[in-house]
Order: C-alpha cells, then structure tokens, then sequence
C-alpha cells in the first residue's frame, strides 16, 4: 500500500490499476508528512533529555504514562532508547517505501533495513519490557494489545529477512511492507484517535482511563485494521478484478483521507505546543 513502491511501470496501464496505483500514492504522501511531524515531535520533546541524560526533563509533557521515575534508571533509560528508537524507525521506515532509493541505492536501502529491522526488534523487546516490568500500560488487554503488536513486529521481521536473504523478492517486499505497518501502530493509535474525535466532535467512547469501548478496540485496530487493508490492496494489486481494483481504490482513498484527519488533529492537539514552543 505504498505510492510507486514495487509497481513497475507499465505501458497503458488499465484504469483500475491506475486509480488504485493513485490510491496508494495519495496514502504514502500522507504517511510521510504525518510521520515526519511525529518524528520532528519526539526529538523536540524527548531528544534533549534523553541524549543529555536528564530524563526528568520529560515531565514537560503532562500526560506521559509512566514515562520519567524518579531513582529507577534502567526504565527510564529503556525508555529514553524506546523514544528515541521510535524516531529512528519512522524515519527509517518511510525511506525504505521510496523506490528510487531502492533502484538507485541499493547499499543504502539494504543498510537501513537492517538497522530498522534490528531496532523494531529492539524497540519490541523493549515495549515487552516496559509494560510487563515497568508496568506501563492503563488496563490488562491494552498490555495483551501491546504485547501482540510486538510478536508481530518479530514474526515479521524474521519473514522479512528470511524472503530477503533467499533473494525472494517480491516476497520480501510483502512481508516489509507488513513489517512497516506493525511497526508504525504507536503512529496510528495516535492519528486514529484524534481523527476519530474529530470526526465525532468529541471522544465517543472514550475515556481517561482508556477503557472505554472504542478505547479497547482502537488499541488492537491501530494495527490490525491498517493490516488488513494492505492485505486487501496486495490483493487487488496481483490478481483483483477491475472492480476489485476499484473499490479498493476507494478503500484506501476513504482510509487515507480519515488517516489525514487525525494527522491534522494530533498536529494541532498534541505536536504543535512542542514543535514551535
């Protein structure tokens, strides 16, 4: 589901093929400007701190769970590597979807998988740990949630590496693009809640404990429900009808523009006051 990446080009491509080839470009522009914000929020709030060492300098923001602990060193530095782990993949992640990168920098395009597969690996065992050890999580399925997020990133990672190193391309590229969803769930909650509290004037379903019921199902759907539309657009893209084409096309189109909803709410709610204090 990402812009060009892994169409090659064709000659009188059919129209179906072209509107869900717009499709998936109108989505990656979208992820890049949403990630890039993301990722320009992390370094500005977490950065400093966390690369000086004076990790209670993350108390600027308010509603950290379970972030800075006064004496506990080891959880807040796995958590200051976390952080500054999560910027590195989303940047990392984005410039692996790019296929000029892939044609023309080949070298470079393999370096930085590797290190976004051996950090996504990292950042998942270290999530494992935060919740599990360190207690971070509201409720017992937002911990399972979490939890499943992380098996995933492994499991994918592993495919994704074992298609790569048996030169099974198309296959590789797959299983990365999976890989790239999974990985960018924290991304998505984020967006996804803010669109949706957009989008309803308010927080249906929601509540400051993350217990309400869009809450549960947000928590896990932050992931699973971006997944199942790439398996949906994989689908389409080799072997869909024209229809199916279409309509998947619009599925992704429908998703995008919700997806850009929520950047713009959690740009204007939640980055901004960090971004240009």
């Amino acid at each position: 589901m990402t812009p060009t990446t892994y169409l090659s080009p064709a000659v009188r491509m059919p129209r179906s093929a072209l509107a869900l080839k717009a499709a998936s470009i109108f989505w990656f522009i979208t992820v890049v400007i949403g990630q890039s914000l993301f990722v320009a929020y992390i370094l500005s709030l977490y950065g400093g701190p966390t690369v000086t060492g004076h990790f209670e300098g993350w108390s600027r923001n308010t509603g950290l769970f379970n972030g800075y602990v006064a004496g506990d060193f080891t959880g807040n530095a796995m958590f200051g590597a976390h952080m500054m782990g999560a910027a590195l993949i989303t940047l990392g992640g984005t410039l692996q979807l790019i296929p000029q990168i892939r044609t023309h920098a080949r070298t470079f395009h393999r370096w930085n998988g590797r290190v976004y597969m051996v950090t996504a690996c990292v950042m998942a065992l270290g999530g494992l740990y935060l919740v599990w050890v360190r207690g971070g999580y509201f409720h017992i399925p937002g911990a399972l949630a979490i939890s499943l997020n992380a098996v995933l990133i492994l499991a994918f990672a592993f495919l994704t590496l074992k298609h790569a190193i048996a030169r099974n391309i198309a296959v590789h590229q797959r299983w990365a693009l999976r890989l790239f969803i999974v990985v960018s769930g924290v991304w998505f909650i984020r967006v996804g809640l803010m669109g949706w509290i957009i989008i309803n004037q308010g927080p249906v379903g929601m509540t400051s404990n993350m217990d309400g019921w869009f809450d549960y199902f947000w928590v896990v759907g932050s992931y699973l429900l971006p997944l199942a539309i790439l398996e949906l657009y994989l689908r389409a893209r080799a072997t869909g009808s024209a229809l199916h084409k279409y309509a998947v096309a619009g599925l992704v189109t429908l998703a995008t523009l919700v997806m850009a909803v929520g950047i713009f709410g959690a740009y204007m709610f939640m980055w901004k006051a960090y971004l240009w204090p």
